[in-house]
């Protein structure tokens, strides 16, 4: 011990396992703070000794959560610290390689190591040594403690008497027996999520069962240890409820397995897993009082493993869709799922399209469509002589299967026999022989993979095959099913579950020759199959589509008759509307128009259109519009309610007077069509981003070319010249607004690059 090593810190590392040892074991906890009086005599200064102790209460089989062991070792990589003080090696680490790491940096950093046996030199290879065998040493006796209690526990489980935490509903009476709570609510509590389980199928039901009702739960550790505290109760906590084996009155022990695992960043976490049944180590029937019995515990599992819809199973819901769950696309092969819209579940090929994989044919269809018919087909599967059948189906099937299976067993005990026989021959090949061996090495690892693929075809025949109901579930099924189908009292859910019990599926595919015509095919679960057709449902569309025969007369009649005559003479051949309400004069026109069928000749010999006699005249549609209404202008209404004027030379020279007389006439009407580089006047304002009165007052005070066309309207000649000159006044005048001046200036910008 130099002064180099003095110059430097000491460290006191303090540790106790467990907090039970840091309560009760105070007299090792002092002896360890002492060792910084033993620094001191040492010859190290009061500030230079420094104690870690945040690592009370933790074990020191590994670094993690040990954030004092850490915090030692960064300070000895820093070079920081003259001598590690601790009581024993094992208050270090339990750990071999954390041990070794530690005093690698020790070594590295010249830091001395001291115990109550003496001062350890790392550089020195004994004192290394001799330190690598305390700790070898350290981790074997917490190895053998370890296996020895464990074996204990294990022995006691064995027999049923060693005691663990019991879930809410159990307590231990006081010879030590597992016996139900005497406290009548938590009983009660516990055996109500069995019934309503058992009433609605779903560990989510059995949660919101209990949506407005308090649960108990018994609390571990703390200063609530082992009462009984009340909240709410959640799906994870049901459906870790009814699979427990603790309430079908059975001993386990070994249910789960710790491990320890490393983590991408290096840490190391422990990991629990929970472990099949056949790998627990005790499992003890009838242990104590049960609230169910273990075949209802296989069952409640067998439901829940049913409701994983994230495995791949489709439980019956609340929908009113029949099939849900059990119907598949004929076209693609995928599943369907069902869409609730309109009131109207669909079944729809959602699925495949997600996935970008639809083909033409995946498509939807309304669920009652479908439904009806898969009804009719299970309540005929159920009259007597289909009954018969049904099961007499069921044992063909199950001999079928039978033999299928055997087929596969026979194939694996062969391919087992070939790989024995490989693996003796290997076995009694000399060592030395590598010629020989390589060959039997070869024909023994071909033996085994021929023996994996037969187990592997065997476990797919076993799998792929649905289990089958026996025969008297299926007659018990059976018996009374149409009555039960129809009572008020059945749910949806219900008819789901009774049609899952002889359905196996359904496959929907569209006719290929008719996009109306849907083919079904049943797959019963007697292994029978029956294939069906059925029309689509018409949408409300279609059902209000005029009948096709009323469309033909239509076009055969309707030129030559005006509205009024169409409607009477569709009424006559007994037609109706979409509605089926009778044919009127707007019914008639309706259908004329969307059927594009043409109109009757609309004017008679020496008659006019209200635009022709506004642009003969020279005057606007509207003042000719002016004289019908008042008067003036005899016209009568023609097909599709149009305005036929009879325009003599008598009418004509009257309008003529009556038009030279009116005030409201323009007189300076230019009779020239318009030129294809003339525009009105809200058409130059949109061009230009203004509004129209801005042109107006242009034409009037004479800055645009302008003139009063026929109908008296004003045609502005807007040339490029034209356009510029009015891009300049806007960019130079104060009365409009900033942002229109702004743009005129970028198009004058634009106009002269």
């Amino acid at each position: 011990m130099t002064a180099s090593h003095r110059h430097r810190i000491a460290v006191v590392y303090i540790r106790q396992s467990t907090l039970v040892q840091v309560r009760e074991h105070t007299e090792s906890t002092a002896r360890q703070y002492a060792l910084a009086e033993e620094a001191a005599r040492l010859g190290w200064a009061a500030a230079d000794i420094e104690v870690i102790d945040a690592d009370l209460g933790l074990s020191g089989r590994s670094t993690t959560h040990r954030d004092g062991f850490k915090h030692l070792v960064a300070r000895v990589c820093l070079g920081e610290v003259g001598a590690v003080f601790g009581l024993e090696v094992s208050r270090l680490a339990r750990s071999s390689a954390d041990l070794s790491r530690l005093l690698e940096l020790a070594r590295l950093t010249d830091t001395l190591v001291i115990d109550a046996d003496g001062v350890y030199d790392l550089s020195d290879i004994n004192d290394r040594l001799l330190l690598g065998l305390k700790g070898q040493m350290s981790e074997a006796e917490l190895h053998l403690l370890t296996s020895r209690l464990q074996e204990s526990k294990r022995a006691a489980a064995r027999r049923g008497e060693l005691r663990v935490p019991l879930p809410v509903g159990y307590v231990y009476d006081d010879e030590g027996g597992v016996v139900i709570d005497p406290d009548a609510e938590v009983a009660a509590a516990v055996a109500d999520v069995f019934a309503a389980f058992a009433a609605t199928g779903s560990a989510y039901a059995v949660a919101g069962a209990f949506a407005g009702r308090r649960f108990p739960r018994r609390a571990y550790g703390g200063a609530w240890a082992g009462q009984i505290r009340w909240g709410r109760l959640t799906h994870a906590r049901a459906a870790g409820i009814l699979t427990n084996p603790v309430y079908a009155g059975a001993y386990v022990f070994g249910r789960r397995r710790t491990r320890q695992v490393v983590h991408p960043d290096g840490s190391v976490h422990s990991s629990t897993t929970e472990l099949p049944r056949e790998q627990w180590q005790v499992l003890i029937h009838d242990h104590h009082e049960a609230y169910v019995s273990w075949e209802q515990l296989l069952a409640i599992e067998a439901k829940l493993a049913g409701n994983r819809t994230n495995a791949g199973a489709r439980p019956p819901r609340e929908g009113t869709a029949l099939c849900q769950g059990v119907v598949f696309c004929g076209a693609c092969g995928r599943s369907m799922q069902v869409r609730y819209q309109d009131r109207h579940p669909r079944y729809e090929c959602s699925h495949s399209r997600a996935d970008h994989v639809a083909t033409p044919r995946c498509g939807s269809v309304r669920a009652d469509t479908i439904d009806e018919v898969v009804t009719e087909a299970l309540l005929a599967a159920v009259e007597p002589d289909q009954i018969a059948l049904a099961l007499a189906a069921a044992d063909e099937v199950t001999a079928r299967r039978q033999r299928s299976v055997r087929a596969a067993e026979l194939a694996v005990e062969r391919a087992r026999y070939h790989a024995d026989r490989a693996e003796r021959a290997f076995h009694a090949c000399e060592p030395e022989n590598r010629l020989v061996a390589r060959s039997l090495e070869g024909r023994w690892e071909a033996s085994l993979g021929e023996l994996a693929e037969a187990q592997a075809a065997l476990a797919t025949q076993a799998s792929t095959q649905p289990s089958l109901p026996r025969p008297e579930q299926l007659a018990a099924a059976v018996a009374d099913l149409p009555a039960l189908w129809s009572a008020p009292t059945t749910t949806d859910k219900d008819r789901k579950r009774l049609l899952r019990t002889l359905l196996g599926d359904v496959t929907i595919t569209p006719s290929p020759q008719d996009s109306t015509r849907l083919d079904i095919g049943l797959r019963w679960r007697s292994g029978a199959t029956q294939q069906m057709q059925v029309t689509r449902r018409h949408s409300a569309v279609q059902l209000r589509n005029t009948d096709p025969a009323a469309i033909a007369l239509a076009r055969r009649i309707g030129p030559s008759l005006d509205n009024a005559a169409l409607a009477a003479a569709l009424n006559a051949a007994g037609h109706t509307t979409g509605t089926g309400t009778p044919f009127t004069v707007d019914a008639a026109g309706n259908l004329r128009h969307y059927q594009r069928i043409p109109y009757p000749g609309l004017l008679h010999d020496g008659e006019r259109t209200p635009r022709q006699v506004a642009e003969h005249l020279g005057v606007s549609t509207g003042t000719v519009h002016y004289w019908i209404a008042s008067g003036f202008l005899p016209a009568r209404r023609g097909p599709a309610d149009r305005w036929c004027i009879p325009f003599p030379p008598e009418v004509e020279a009257a309008c003529r007077d009556r038009a030279t007389g009116s005030p409201h006439q323009h007189t300076d009407i230019d009779p020239r069509p318009r030129d294809h580089d003339e525009h009105t006047i809200p058409d130059i304002a949109a061009r230009l981003g203004v509004k129209p009165d801005v042109i107006y007052n242009w034409t009037e005070r004479r800055y645009l070319p302008a003139r009063r066309g026929p109908g008296g309207r004003v045609w502005i000649r807007f040339t490029p010249n034209t356009e510029t000159a009015c891009l300049q006044r806007i960019a130079t005048s104060y009365k409009l607004p900033a942002d229109v001046k702004a743009q005129a200036q970028q198009r004058l910008e634009r106009i002269a690059v």
